[in-house]
């Protein structure tokens, strides 16, 4: 397992002028990122990124199963309706449980692991006229029910991202600030479950780290750690699975005021604390071949 260093820019994720989504590029210093083990970039600036975790051939066979997919449900529910669907097919099962991918979560969270859900991130090719699809500066842990708020998220490229086709942006260091306050973004277009947003005045904008990725690498980020992403100005889906992990100290909301509800398993170590209910491993033995 690699990590490789990223590059800094940022961008804003508000307001109503279409130009003000410009991309602007920013140096670092590089050798901050590289001279650090994955669990060290992680605590100090609350996300990693470029980690190698997929094999070639690994990556064709599972985007090869997302294409299935998506051609079987269309785009519309492709976009961002495919969620917690890993009880539902084996390929996203596979990749929440895949070895390399919870070897890199232990990393930072420690041997006790739980794997709290999944969602596929499709952002296709913007239009030229009308809503543009992104995602406004947020943190994950908001509506999502758990005590304490600490949550792990592996965001895995399915497609190649660059920032052409709308790569996450992270704010470094922004999990150390708690939970901000979420109002309601002034955009539309807006993926995000309760079209919720973070004021910009808020964080940094000018810190923001561009995470392209190659199929196959991932990322890793806090949930508190501020993110979004810009529209797809380029020709060329950007696809991404996100897999979300909790250690067993962290209690779930059974009726969380969100939207999602969460279908946890206890993937490794113990459970020392009893305050969730696991659910057991899927049975695809009767799989139709699309999973």
């Amino acid at each position: 397992m690699s990590v490789h260093p990223q590059q800094n820019g940022d961008t804003h994720h508000g307001g109503t002028n279409i130009s003000r989504w410009t991309a602007r590029r920013h140096e670092v210093a590089r050798s901050t990122m590289t001279d650090m083990d994955l669990a060290k970039q992680y605590r100090q600036f609350g996300y990693a990124t470029g980690v190698d975790l997929l094999t070639p051939d690994e990556v064709r066979h599972y985007r090869a199963k997302w294409d299935q997919l998506e051609a079987r449900i269309g785009r519309d529910r492709a976009q961002i309706g495919v969620i917690n669907a890993q009880r539902e097919h084996a390929f996203i099962w596979e990749l929440a449980t895949h070895e390399r991918i919870v070897d890199a979560v232990e990393q930072v969270i420690g041997p006790d692991v739980v794997m709290l859900g999944t969602h596929f991130f499709c952002k296709y090719p913007s239009p030229q006229e009308g809503d543009q699809p992104f995602v406004a500066w947020h943190q994950d842990v908001t509506y999502w029910g758990l005590t304490p708020p600490r949550v792990t998220t592996i965001w895995l490229a399915i497609d190649d991202v660059d920032i052409e086709n709308g790569a996450m942006q992270v704010i470094p260091g922004s999990h150390r600030q708690g939970v901000l306050d979420h109002s309601t973004s002034d955009r539309t277009g807006n993926l995000l479950s309760v079209n919720q947003a973070i004021d910009e005045s808020l964080f940094a904008t000018d810190a923001a780290v561009d995470i392209t990725l190659r199929a196959g690498q991932a990322s890793l980020h806090d949930g508190m750690t501020v993110h979004g992403s810009l529209p797809n100005r380029s020709p060329h889906r950007r696809c991404g699975l996100t897999i979300r992990y909790i250690t067993p100290d962290v209690e779930i909301d059974v009726e969380p005021t969100g939207p999602i509800r969460w279908f946890p398993s206890l993937l490794r170590g113990k459970d020392r604390h009893r305050k969730n209910r696991y659910s057991p491993a899927p049975d695809f033995t009767t799989d139709t071949g699309l999973g």
